[in-house]
């Protein structure tokens, strides 16, 4: 195991020297552009969704479910009428198989 005393030289070549320079400079620059881009997306605004907006989507995806589970305008048949054709797809896949 080496020792360090007042005595320890450290040689550092000018070619590790500037190894080291382009690496601190790398750093750097990601911190810098990190930094930068984390200030920006502070100042835009984040998109606003009200809480009225959100109670109409709300109510539209549940009316939309209670009328696939319904028999509305025929929404059910049409239902029923895509899983129908969906297994004979499914079918003729498998014989093509």
């Amino acid at each position: 195991m080496a020792q360090i005393d007042k005595d320890t030289t450290f040689t550092l070549t000018i070619k590790d020297a500037a190894g080291l320079g382009v690496f601190l400079v790398g750093i750097l620059s990601v911190y810098f552009t990190l930094k930068a881009d984390i200030a920006l997306a502070m100042e835009r605004p984040e998109p606003v969704i009200s809480e009225q907006e959100y109670h109409y989507k709300d109510e539209i995806v549940r009316k939309t479910i209670m009328l696939t589970q319904q028999d509305v305008d025929g929404i059910k048949d049409d239902v029923e009428e895509i899983k129908e054709t969906l297994k004979t797809l499914e079918q003729r896949l498998y014989e093509i198989q």
